[in-house]
């Protein structure tokens, strides 16, 4: 009887760990958060090195970088950032609305409502969002 548990979770984590590779391959997406928007035809995204640092590190300047997805909440020029509603960073945060520093351009066409990518990472106390991409509303 153990020994049928053992196989059964063994399955499940073999089909957990390999369906991302299997609808990658056949250019499907899987439903998950960050898939559930992409076309039909176009493959998972849960097999790209979407949150590793090294992957989204800018010219070995040390700071670590995370890719993010997001809604605008509000525009506060008062602290030169943006308030966010984003998505999960798998393994760094789970999702939430926060607030971000962003460079002048971007606060100064930034809209509330508009769905955003960018770069987070960490610079003291603050967060900061760079390459802000206005990719719908």
């Amino acid at each position: 009887m153990n020994s049928i548990r053992l196989l059964r979770r063994s399955l499940s984590l073999v089909v957990a760990l390999t369906a991302p590779a299997l609808f990658a391959a056949e250019g499907k997406n899987c439903g998950c958060d960050c898939c559930k928007d992409r076309p039909k035809g176009v493959a998972c995204c849960c097999n790209e090195p979407a949150a590793t640092p090294a992957a989204t590190a800018k010219a070995d300047d040390g700071i670590k970088r995370y890719p993010l997805k997001g809604v605008i909440m509000s525009v506060r020029a008062d602290l030169s950032g943006l308030s966010v509603k984003h998505e999960e960073i798998p393994g760094v945060m789970r999702a939430m609305t926060m607030m971000f520093k962003v460079d002048a351009a971007t606060l100064k066409v930034a809209q509330k409502g508009q769905v955003i990518t960018g770069l987070m990472s960490r610079r003291g106390n603050e967060w900061v969002l760079e390459d802000v991409k206005f990719v719908g509303k």
